[in-house]
């Protein structure tokens, strides 16, 4: 299956910063430019006195995912890389100086090795400063290890979650051990399968970036279209979402009588029409399972340009986690009153 090359945009190389001019003039009363950091987005309504800094961040052409999940009661700053590329130490540097207001900051973002080494990077460079960080880095991506190498996972729309939790706990004013905690106790209850069913273009490129033929749909495709763990054909929508749930029900323990957040999230090019669908089958599958779903979301959260397919997350709730995921923010791409 062929990928849409076509692109709005003007000089590929500009393309992130002219996103990032447009995210800013379309949303002024969430966050604000810098002239000293262009690569990041800050909350006008985030850092203040005592409040642990959240820095989140990652490549490009995952949008809504990073930029926007800053404001109010969520992310602090944002730092954007090139597409599909870890941004350097030095943004990453600027906007833990720019968000820390005595409490210490928290880097947060997907668990891949630029992403792992450039924030590291950031984060000894910071020491140096006597800036005091911490790193959790997102690991919910069932498909890309096995249980007993779980850290090894990488981090995909389970992002969401993760990052709404340490949000809140950072809104709470927790400290910087609190809001650790919060982030991992989060990372630990969040799983994601997703499928494929065509690649994406980079602006840079009119190549698509793997091969899929038609009739043919991955599981478990990375958002960089990493390989996944089994390839087909096209199957009937149930029968993918109960492939996805099947997966992620075997590891997550959740039983009858538990409660969870839901998450089914398009890639970039599927329709709401067929987010719905696979709800409507995932629901059906947890309330089988006698799992209650406390709140779902279903839409565009973390991206993969233009591909088409589509992922389920699902946090597994306690009293704690569900607390933080119903705290307030505003942001861009997420509203909680």
């Amino acid at each position: 299956m062929v990928a849409n090359s076509k692109k709005f945009m003007n000089d590929p190389d500009a393309i992130v910063r002219e996103m990032l001019e447009g995210f800013f003039g379309a949303h002024p009363d969430i966050v604000r430019p810098s002239s000293a950091n262009p690569r990041a987005v800050y909350a006008l309504d985030g850092p203040r006195e005592g409040k642990v800094g959240l820095v989140i961040g990652g490549g490009s052409g995952h949008e809504p995912a990073f930029i926007g999940y800053v404001g109010k009661g969520l992310a602090d700053a944002a730092v954007a890389g090139n597409v599909f590329a870890s941004p350097a130490p030095e943004p990453i540097l600027q906007a833990a100086r720019d968000v820390h207001r005595g409490a210490g900051v928290l880097f947060m973002y997907g668990n891949y090795a630029g992403d792992v080494m450039n924030f590291d990077m950031a984060a000894e460079m910071a020491a140096m400063e006597d800036l005091t960080v911490r790193s959790v880095a997102v690991i919910d991506d069932v498909a890309s290890a096995p249980r007993e190498r779980r850290t090894e996972r990488r981090g995909v729309a389970g992002d969401f979650f993760v990052f709404k939790a340490a949000g809140a706990a950072s809104d709470k004013m927790l400290d910087l051990d609190g809001v650790v905690a919060a982030a991992e106790k989060a990372n630990a209850a969040t799983l994601t399968m997703g499928v494929a069913m065509s690649a994406c273009t980079l602006p840079q490129s009119a190549a698509p970036n793997f091969h899929l033929g038609d009739g043919e749909m991955e599981i478990g495709m990375g958002v960089h279209g990493e390989p996944g763990i089994s390839r087909g054909p096209v199957l009937p929508a149930d029968k993918v979402a109960d492939e996805l749930v099947d997966r992620i029900l075997a590891e997550s323990g959740a039983g009858a009588g538990e409660q969870v957040s839901l998450l089914v999230n398009g890639l970039g090019s599927t329709t709401l029409m067929e987010l719905y669908v696979l709800h409507r089958r995932v629901r059906q599958r947890l309330d089988d399972a006698r799992i209650s779903i406390h709140r779902s979301f279903v839409g565009e959260y973390v991206t993969s340009l233009e591909m088409a397919g589509a992922s389920v997350s699902m946090i597994r709730l306690d009293d704690d986690l569900r607390r933080l995921l119903d705290h307030p923010c505003r942001t861009a791409a997420l509203v909680v009153a």
